[in-house]
């Protein structure tokens, strides 16, 4: 990304998968601090500058290598990622001059974008730097999983074959017969021990194929949160829903791609809220980022949110789908950039604005983007609690206890929306539950819990 930005006279044509354009997507998503996915890296970097690297220079007798190396440590030290983590946590000109997608539109050669929706490590948000590019030079492949999903065989062909065009300049016929976006759906892996194998083995079970996917081409799906957990057409008001902050959530996921559903908390119907559409009535591929829009009222100066969206099936099964987190002093809106199915926060230190405690507030949760098709008869649900583990995810959260209320009324009217392409057909059979990379099925505990207590609100 960055050598392309720079249009070098040689470079011909670019294969960014799962990219990462700024460290506040991956480590401070919302203005939540995730610090717990800096730590060990740091570690493995600085053992392997001052172990295997220092073994063979010792070993070669290369004082001057040796020397770097204490130079290199010490200059970590004031240079780390975790440095820059703490010392800038919000945006300023020094971070804005990291930021690859801001001059995303300087790039000019042909573009082949992978993407993982739940990639665990950097998460798939990359500040949306493909809507700055060029739509005729670009190609998207898409699939649920983990973060080395390009690795996976069909998608590295595909990568062979666009440089075969773009690089080699061979003519055959890339541009006639690639679709410009390529989804792969419920995508799975056969078993095995073989850590090299497992990575080339993922598949779709089925593909969603479609030209540029623009904001005209989608149908934004709206859902409004409303009183007994229900999410509706249409504002069910009714008095504010509270859980308990901050608490401990599920965990989703963990730090080196396997997919699972965390146990639940021994307080998780005090510390979570649910909400829950009725059975859908016709299948429905979403597909992009989405957007929570809450009303919130905190008690205590701030708070950390979570939003989960799960599919809860007929079969009984819940499905996780996607995530998205937001500090609620951190929500003020670039409003040229939102949209109504992406906030994008300003995220600056001049525009954090600390909640009165007791006053509701607005608080738009961007949801990461996603590609989930919905059948019918399955019931759209959404999770509001406390940020948890996400894959590599570890989050410093806000610390002080209080009770976090969620307003739905005429006046206060919180609602997600999602966008919808319109015409997808897909199996009707469902896939398998835990088969589905990254999207683990678990029985949902809601129906275990008896209608009218605090966690079926």
């Amino acid at each position: 990304m960055a050598t392309a930005q720079n249009r070098p006279p040689h470079l011909r044509a670019i294969v960014p998968g799962m990219v990462l354009t700024d460290y506040r997507d991956a480590i401070a998503p919302g203005g939540v601090p995730a610090p717990g996915f800096l730590t060990p890296f740091r570690v493995v970097f600085r053992a392997y500058w001052s172990d295997p690297v220092a073994q063979v220079a010792k070993e070669e007798g290369d004082a001057q290598c040796l020397r770097q190396i204490e130079k290199n440590l010490a200059a970590e030290e004031l240079g780390s990622s975790m440095h820059l983590a703490v010392a800038h946590p919000l945006r300023d000109a020094y971070m804005d001059s990291m930021d690859l997608a801001r001059h995303a539109d300087r790039i000019q050669v042909p573009v082949l974008s992978v993407e993982a929706f739940q990639d665990q490590a950097i998460t798939p948000r990359s500040s949306h730097y493909q809507g700055r590019l060029d739509p005729d030079r670009l190609w998207l492949v898409q699939t649920n999983g983990r973060h080395d999903m390009y690795l996976a065989q069909p998608i590295q062909a595909t990568a062979v074959r666009f440089l075969d065009r773009f690089v080699k300049g061979q003519d055959n016929g890339f541009e006639r017969d690639t679709p410009r976006t390529t989804v792969w759906m419920e995508s799975s892996q056969p078993p095995g021990t073989d850590v090299i194998a497992q990575r080339a083995s993922p598949r779709p079970r089925w593909v969603v194929q479609k030209g540029t996917i623009g904001p005209a081409d989608l149908v934004t799906r709206e859902f409004h949160l409303g009183a007994g957990g229900v999410l509706a057409d249409k504002v069910v008001p009714g008095a504010a829903d509270a859980f308990a902050y901050p608490g401990t959530g599920v965990a989703v996921n963990d730090v080196f791609g396997n997919s699972m559903w965390g146990p639940l908390p021994a307080a998780w119907k005090d510390a979570s809220l649910a909400y829950t559409s009725a059975p859908l009535a016709g299948d429905m591929m979403v597909w992009g980022p989405g957007s929570a829009d809450l009303w919130v009222a905190v008690q205590a100066g701030d708070a950390d949110l979570q939003v989960t969206v799960t599919e809860v099936r007929p079969d009984g099964q819940e499905t996780y789908v996607q995530r998205g987190w937001l500090r609620v002093s951190n929500r003020a809106l670039d409003a040229q950039r939102s949209t109504p199915l992406l906030p994008v926060h300003l995220d600056r230190p001049e525009a954090i604005m600390p909640p009165l405690p007791g006053t509701p507030v607005l608080a738009r949760v961007e949801i990461n983007k996603m590609g989930h098709y919905f059948r019918a008869g399955s019931r759209l649900r959404i999770w509001i609690d406390t940020p948890a583990q996400t894959g590599g995810l570890l989050f410093d959260t806000f610390t002080q206890q209080q009770q976090v209320h969620v307003l739905h009324n005429e006046k206060y009217d919180s609602r997600v929306r999602l966008g919808v392409i319109p015409g997808v057909q897909g199996p009707a059979a469902y896939p398998a539950c835990g088969a589905t990379l990254m999207q683990p099925c678990r029985p949902d505990p809601l129906a275990l819990v008896p209608q009218g207590s605090a966690a079926s609100r």
